[in-house]
């Protein structure tokens, strides 16, 4: 299935910026609310379902005998038409 990129923003920032835009993620689905991304003159509004699939992948790119790069990735995924997956297994994050 192709993909087509609806919005798409990368900048660094600081830690401190960063919780603050999660966190803004996780008070409106914590609210039932659509999250709405804005980056210049881009903007995407999108409303999760109560149950959307929730992932979570840590990874190290480039060479395997030298250093990389280090990311940390959530993404939350659903079928348009879908109200949400099932759950296969507890995660915690500390």
């Amino acid at each position: 299935m192709p993909e087509d990129v609806l919005f798409k923003s990368e900048s660094d920032r600081d830690r401190a910026e960063i919780a603050s835009l999660l966190r803004r993620v996780a008070d409106n689905l914590d609210a039932g609310e659509a999250i709405t991304l804005t980056a210049g003159s881009e903007s995407v509004t999108l409303e999760p379902p109560a149950r959307p699939t929730f992932e979570v992948k840590a990874e190290r790119e480039g060479p395997a005998d030298g250093p990389g790069e280090l990311s940390v990735e959530f993404e939350l995924e659903w079928d348009e038409t879908d109200e949400g997956g099932e759950s296969d297994g507890a995660l915690e994050i500390e």
